[in-house]
């Protein structure tokens, strides 16, 4: 991937200080030197270099606006002789932005928004709305989520997070609490993916059945490990999906859980009995930490010390992984900070007009970081867990083959009259 010295002159700095455009007087000449470094990219040549590998030449420029939070950016594009450059810049971008702004947009036309939503709506767009142009859009956009929701699994995805997140969306004449799950996966090729998203009224067990079994249907399979919080009706789902399965309580979670029932003025011990339990090499050493410890936390912290011996097993499942992998799979923090940038959009937005409109921004959201995720730098090295798992397998098997010699052995003779 090429890297790019962004250069920004004193007219703009100046603009960006005095004027009114603010940030979109900063973001118009970065955006501008991305695409050129693009096309620079795509043809592998600089403007003018000869170089072996040059693929063809540049052909001008064209203009095109980009409408973002910030305001309207003018962009020039460049163009090559062949006419085969395309920018991922604009499809990227400006995914999540239409949902946002269709949102907006909904709330306008069906009447349940206020003037301050019209004010951004009108900043956002540069104009108004008529339904017509809202039923276009939202078919486009529908299209897009779609396809990425349906697509087809097609690795395996040895570690799986799952977590999710309340919307406040308007329903039945009400506004209600609705629950977007999100599922994680890291693909055989230790890449990340964003697998799936399912909207439900509640976080119930079988609305976790439901989500786990369409994510199976669409070709999950090979799952090692998942991380997630203690919902009971997740982790029965999971289980009962994956057989076998390692289930990961998610650390986070845990240590709230446990530092939650710990005195106040032993919290901060606390935090260092924890780090010693659960940063182990081993769970038996894990185990014999807080065996050692636990005289002092029966008399310091006796409810803190109940939920994490309630917990410590599912706490410390991770263990059993090498050790590289751990520190990534042992908390969801990884979708937790996925969620924190929906958060961010869902601010604009506050209460969602319809179900619908809230699957189309985070379905955009979960698209657009599934492509950066999926095409960027690889999250694992997988090398050592295939090992991991090979030499699990041989042990299995030896000890099943141990196991069928022993009952050869044990048969009664038939000694003969």
């Amino acid at each position: 991937m090429a890297t790019i010295e962004i250069e920004i002159d004193d007219e703009k700095i100046h603009q960006l200080l005095q004027g009114d455009r603010g940030m979109a007087v900063l973001l118009e000449p970065i955006l501008n030197q991305v695409l050129q470094a693009e096309m620079t990219e795509h043809l592998k040549a600089e403007p003018g270099e000869e170089t072996d590998d040059r693929r063809g030449y540049r052909n001008g420029s064209y203009e095109r606006q980009l409408t973002t939070r910030v305001g309207r950016i003018d962009l020039e594009v460049p163009r090559d002789r062949e006419g085969t450059f395309q920018t991922a810049l604009f499809q990227r971008y400006q995914r999540s932005e239409k949902a946002l702004v269709l949102t907006l947009m909904q709330m306008v036309v069906q009447g349940v928004s206020t003037s301050r939503v019209k004010e951004i709506t009108t900043e956002l767009c540069g104009r108004e709305f008529l339904k017509s142009t809202v039923s276009r859009l939202t078919e486009d956009l529908e299209e897009q989520v779609q396809a990425w929701a349906e697509r087809p699994l097609k690795q395996e995805y040895p570690f799986l997070m799952l977590d999710a997140m309340q919307l406040k969306v308007r329903r039945q004449k009400a506004v209600r609490s609705t629950t977007a799950m999100l599922a994680v996966g890291i693909s055989e090729d230790g890449q990340r993916e964003i697998l799936g998203l399912e909207m439900a009224f509640g976080e119930t067990e079988e609305g976790w059945r439901r989500f786990i079994r369409q994510l199976k249907e669409r070709g999950l399979s090979g799952v090692e490990l998942a991380t997630s919080d203690a919902h009971e009706g997740l982790k029965r789902a999971l289980q009962e999906a994956f057989p076998g399965l390692i289930w990961q309580r998610c650390q986070s979670h845990f240590r709230r859980n446990v530092l939650d029932q710990t005195p106040a003025s032993y919290r901060d011990q606390m935090h260092e009995v924890l780090d010693q339990i659960l940063e182990a090499s081993t769970q038996e050493r894990a185990r014999t930490r807080l065996d050692d410890l636990r005289e002092k936390l029966e008399e310091k912290a006796p409810s803190a010390l109940r939920v994490l011996e309630d917990g410590f097993y599912d706490a410390t499942a991770v263990l059993a992984l090498p050790e590289k992998y751990r520190k990534r799979l042992r908390t969801t923090n990884m979708l937790e900070r996925f969620i924190q940038e929906i958060r961010r959009r869902e601010k604009v937005i506050r209460i969602f007009p319809n179900i619908d409109s809230a699957y189309r921004l985070v379905g955009a959201l979960c698209a657009e970081t599934h492509e950066e995720w999926s095409t960027g730098r690889r999250y694992l090295n997988m090398d050592e867990y295939f090992q991991w798992r090979a030499d699990r397998s041989d042990e299995q098997a030896l000890s099943e083959e141990a196991s069928l010699n022993g009952k050869q052995t044990a048969q009664p003779t038939t000694v003969p009259a």
